[in-house]
């Protein structure tokens, strides 16, 4: 029986029959794999497409092995590789492109740049150690680029290929032990073994033809009742399906949401950030008035039992000095208001402006005026315990790149382009913020999360361990227009609530407002695109999962591997020139 990971040897063949490598074009096979990874990243997620995952990396396997069959050139497998990749990042990603064109292409044409680099450092391995090892360590190299690309300047993990069962919670309950890198893993051995089956059945396809050609018919028979025996191992990659989705159902089956309950109230204004939430829009709305609009949304689901109102990503826009907060007077509108409803917590989004003495006590991402000194801008979330608590706020720690976060290299390159939002490095924090538990409601402590910090399974993971009970995410969903991007990240939200075992309450200020459950159950969701609010009672669950608790194995043990993988490769390599030139 061939293994695929012996080095690839072709049969003994009749000479007078022409010989080929059959199948798609390699560049229909480049195509077929870029579309089939989209599966995941549907424009209206759903887990009828997310089993196209478990196959969708076999045409580029199959492409990789043509060429170098053929003895194909660097830049040719380079070409088709960077092909497939560019067309999964421009269906997925394309909507980066409201925001602003240069950006959207520069997404695309990037990430799928940086996503060669694991797929030639298995190529390099297969040419220098052979298939056996290229193949094993083929998900190693690409996990621990996943894990990079979770924190280096130019992040950007949205196609984390563990991220694609976020349309399907139900099949990845155990979640909470892997993170969402245990997804990757499962797409990779699942994809390596259906394609050791396509290349046996190939193999034996040219066996039972040389046979024929040559007339030993007795040897044809026995190739084909080989082949035969070998179909019922499509059992394997179907077992490697099904057994982790029953295990998950089985999770999902006897978990019971754990906590206390609290009621909690989430508010979507739905102000245009094109047109009218910022100064300067054509429609602009006083911040007075999109401050009202807030109140009065909030206060229309109101209880008396409500112990928490949550309004979304940059609610209080107009730049706010931290030194200075409780003197502005919109402050103190909060204030008055939470007057008139004790036992309400209030957690807002806002823009922050952090200062500085001098140049030596000033921050990395610090700028400088000569009226202002040096001053940081912040993307906060500003807490409320009660009418007269001191304001405790947290800075965004996860920043957008190209957005948020540029570079040092880059900065002058995109300070002339419009990203949707603030261009150049914002300020940040080191460490996760849990905000205080009111008096009145001592098991709700919030953890905030503030749009595209969602996408990071490592970085939410980190909050139950500081003592949050509930995940309270705010965004801002409408930068991306009416597209895919703001209903694959409410589905990214569902898998943070499986690895850490909180609910969550979503408060957009356009895009979707509701709550997910502590198993990645969508419980209430308002339609988009309207002013709105939400309430429900949450649970407020202190256990912390073993994901929670001790981070990203997955992730950090492949990239010891990979290092290993590609030292041994190096030294394998040194080893026959020198023997060679010996």
């Amino acid at each position: 029986m061939t293994d695929i990971t012996a080095a690839p040897m072709m049969p003994t063949m009749n000479p007078n029959r022409k010989t080929s490598q059959p199948g798609l074009p390699l560049a229909a096979l480049a195509v077929l794999g870029g579309v089939l990874l989209c599966a995941g990243w549907m424009p209206w997620p759903t887990a009828f497409t997310v089993p196209l995952l478990f196959v969708a990396w076999v045409p580029y396997l199959l492409m990789e092995r043509r060429l170098t069959l053929e003895g194909a050139r660097k830049g040719r497998v380079f070409a088709h590789t960077y092909l497939m990749l560019l067309l999964w990042n421009a269906l997925t990603t394309w909507w980066v492109s409201y925001a602003s064109l240069p950006a959207g292409i520069a997404a695309v044409v990037l990430n799928a740049l940086l996503m060669c680099l694991p797929l030639m450092a298995f190529r390099q391995t297969h040419k220098r150690l052979g298939y056996r090892w290229g193949y094993a360590l083929l998900p190693v190299y690409w996990i621990a680029f996943e894990q990079l690309h979770l924190h280096w300047d130019i992040t950007w993990p949205w196609l984390t290929l563990g991220n694609g069962f976020a349309a399907a919670p139900g099949w990845v309950q155990w979640y909470e032990y892997t993170g969402f890198l245990g997804g990757s893993v499962w797409v990779w051995v699942v994809n390596l073994l259906f394609f050791k089956i396509l290349i046996k059945k190939y193999e034996l396809k040219i066996m039972n033809d040389s046979s024929r050609v040559n007339g030993d018919d007795q040897t044809a028979s026995a190739s084909q009742a080989s082949f035969l025996i070998f179909n019922s191992q499509f059992l394997i990659p179907f077992l490697a399906i099904g057994l982790p989705i029953a295990l998950s159902y089985l999770i999902g089956a006897v978990y019971q949401e754990k906590g206390p309950t609290e009621e909690v109230v989430v508010v979507q204004p739905n102000f245009d950030p094109y047109v009218e939430k910022f100064e300067g829009g054509p429609k602009f709305i006083p911040y007075d008035e999109q401050l009202t609009r807030l109140f009065t949304l909030s206060e229309q689901h109101l209880t008396p039992a409500t112990r928490l109102v949550i309004w979304p990503e940059t609610a209080l826009e107009e730049p706010y000095w931290e030194n200075t907060l409780e003197s502005n007077p919109k402050i103190r509108r909060i204030r008055e208001w939470l007057t008139r409803h004790p036992g309400v917590a209030l957690l807002t989004g806002i823009t922050t402006l952090g200062s500085y003495p001098n140049k030596e006590t000033a921050s990395e991402t610090a700028r400088y005026r000569d009226d202002l000194g040096y001053y940081d801008f912040f993307n906060s979330g500003a807490y409320f315990a009660d009418a007269s608590a001191r304001v405790v706020v947290y800075h965004k720690s996860r920043l957008v790149p190209g957005v948020e976060k540029v570079p040092p290299l880059l900065v002058s390159l995109v300070s002339h382009i419009d990203l949707g939002g603030t261009v150049g490095s914002v300020g940040s924090q080191a460490e996760r913020t849990v905000y205080p538990a009111p008096a009145n409601a001592p098991a709700l402590r919030v953890a905030p999360v503030i749009c595209y910090e969602s996408i990071y399974g490592d970085f939410v993971n980190q909050y139950p361990g500081n003592g949050a009970t509930l995940l309270a995410l705010f965004t801002n969903d409408a930068w991306w227009h009416d597209s895919p991007g703001y209903r694959q990240l409410l589905s990214y939200g569902q898998l943070r609530c499986i690895e850490t075992r909180r609910d969550l309450a979503r408060s957009a200020n356009t895009g979707f407002t509701g709550f997910i459950n502590q198993k990645g159950e969508i419980t209430q969701r308002e339609p988009a695109w309207v002013p709105t609010a939400s309430r429900a009672l949450v649970h407020l669950n202190e256990e912390v999962t073993f994901y929670a608790r001790y981070g990203e194995l997955i992730g950090r043990g492949a990239q010891l591997l990979a290092v290993l993988g590609l030292l041994a490769a190096v030294v394998v390599s040194w080893r026959r020139k020198s023997d060679v030139a010996g």
